[in-house]
């Protein structure tokens, strides 16, 4: 469908927005062109699409400041952007704003093992930290399916987990420190290399708040030793309410597996019809357990699982035996997504967390769900937090099945709050669940979440849109006027 033509205002608005933006990022650091602004009008929630004003890609602190303190000044939208990975729409673009891409930010800057921890810029992937440190015998803990892609400026984002975020946590319980910019181009730093910061707990609000409250521009994280024995069990269930239970059961007798995943039997083929490692076929569900420590506490371990899964019914059950079979094990899971794609046009994923003792409910609940809406879904998920991640298959050529998704997978949310859990467990809210936000927060909570948010960007140039059902303007919110120039916090370091 042709785009229709922008008017004289908007076109005379980009031309000066970019002069000025080239001044600050010369060369090629301002995108203009329509088709090259395409290559930004959408992130993994693709369903949902805008092109951009105009794009920027800075390379240093400096020039983020001064792109930041510009937009301030002239009421520029600005909405960051790392890999565009996003799932949840958290990277996408407004007609009236621009794009801050950060790609460039992709150095690991300083590898510090006496301190096990490492600094690094925002646009280098999860993956690539590991891949700095293994040589030393480290590895960095959350690692999300997508983390050949991912930056670590994202995962902060959105506070990503991962496989093995069950024993090991979050983003942000491995994030250290940061530097970041706020929107009037002041550069602040929140915590460092020590293992805790004194006062408001900052660092904390900063990591999960996708992307509304400053632009991360450096991370320090922590970095762990590998464990000296990491083994793996693949066990298949006759039903996913049995290994519902069995999830349960492992967690209740004081087992913290180092990961512990399920799949439904449609992902179970999905992923083994794509990666060929020899998932059972003939099973409702398949969990897989990892366990990692001393050679002797393993071993203990995997008999205690063990006599768990058989007490609830495992008709299969291997354990790997070496470590190329462990990786096999864990190949199909961490390609369950690409997989999937395989089997359908189109697929939604959908990300909430529950209390792991209401998993066969809400699972069941599910199968419901899919009758009631006409669409298959495949269940992939961090069985050990309770972090759903079922994938909702559809066809957006046909009439009517995207909406069809998107109101099933609202159905699984409402669900997921109504036993006691939330609305997002790694993927945040963007713009997919922000009008589901009055599920789970009344007026109140949702009033006191952007009076945080004023704080740090009082006239809400940053992403805007995105989480709040609601906007208001700072001031019917009763903020404490903030002077330009001025910081929101006079306490922390300037740079």
């Amino acid at each position: 469908m042709r785009m229709p033509t922008p008017d004289a205002a908007v076109i005379a608005r980009r031309a000066e927005i970019a002069a000025a933006l080239s001044e600050i990022v010369p060369g090629e650091g301002v995108i203009l062109a329509e088709e090259e602004r395409r290559a930004y009008e959408t992130d993994g929630l693709t369903a949902y699409r805008q092109v951009p004003l105009l794009a920027v890609l800075p390379s240093t602190t400096d020039q983020v400041s001064r792109i930041l303190a510009y937009c301030h000044e002239h009421g520029v939208k600005v909405v960051p952007r790392g890999a565009g990975t996003s799932l949840s729409g958290g990277a996408l673009p407004l007609a009236d704003g621009i794009i801050l891409g950060l790609g460039k930010f992709n150095r690991v800057l300083e590898i510090d093992f006496a301190n096990r921890c490492a600094v690094v810029q925002p646009g280098v992937t999860n993956l690539g930290i590991s891949l700095a440190v293994q040589h030393a015998g480290f590895f960095y803990a959350p690692d999300p399916s997508s983390q050949i892609a991912c930056t670590i400026g994202g995962n902060i984002a959105e506070n990503s987990g991962g496989v093995h975020c069950l024993k090991y946590g979050l983003t942000t319980n491995n994030v250290l420190g940061l530097e970041m910019v706020l929107m009037n181009g002041e550069v602040v730093r929140l915590g460092g290399k020590h293992l805790d910061a004194e006062g408001y707990d900052l660092l904390g609000v900063m990591t999960g708040s996708e992307g509304l409250l400053g632009v991360v521009t450096e991370v320090t994280v922590r970095i762990l030793r590998k464990p000296t024995t990491a083994r793996a069990l693949l066990m298949g269930f006759p039903s996913n309410e049995s290994a519902g239970r069995c999830v349960a059961e492992i967690i209740a007798a004081g087992i913290i597996p180092g990961g512990m995943e399920m799949m439904d039997k449609p992902a179970i083929h999905a992923a083994e019809d794509f990666v060929h490692v020899g998932y059972p076929l003939d099973v409702e569900a398949l969990l897989i357990v990892e366990l990692d420590g001393p050679p002797a506490e393993v071993d203990h371990l995997i008999g205690e699982v063990e006599r768990i899964a058989r007490a609830n019914g495992a008709v299969s059950l291997r354990i790997s035996s070496s470590e190329e079979e462990r990786l096999a094990f864990w190949a199909g899971r961490k390609a369950a997504f690409p997989a999937v794609g395989r089997i359908s046009p189109d697929y939604y994923c959908v990300d909430g967390t529950i209390p792991r003792k209401r998993l066969p409910e809400v699972l069941a609940h599910m199968r419901a769900l899919s009758q009631k809406h006409g669409l298959r879904v495949a269940n992939v998920f961090h069985a050990g937090d309770g972090n759903l991640h079922p994938l909702i298959l559809y066809d957006a050529n046909n009439p009517g099945e995207l909406e069809r998704a998107e109101a099933f997978g609202a159905d699984i949310l409402r669900f997921c709050v109504a036993v006691g859990g939330v609305l997002t467990g790694e993927h945040g809210v963007g713009v997919e669940k922000r009008d589901l936000m009055p599920a789970m927060f009344d007026e109140v909570d949702l009033n006191q979440q952007q009076r945080l948010k004023c704080a740090f960007d009082p006239d809400g140039l940053l992403n805007p849109g995105k989480v709040f059902p609601q906007l208001h303007r700072c001031a019917e919110l009763g903020r404490m006027h903030i002077h330009r120039g001025q910081t929101a916090f006079p306490d922390l370091p300037r740079f």
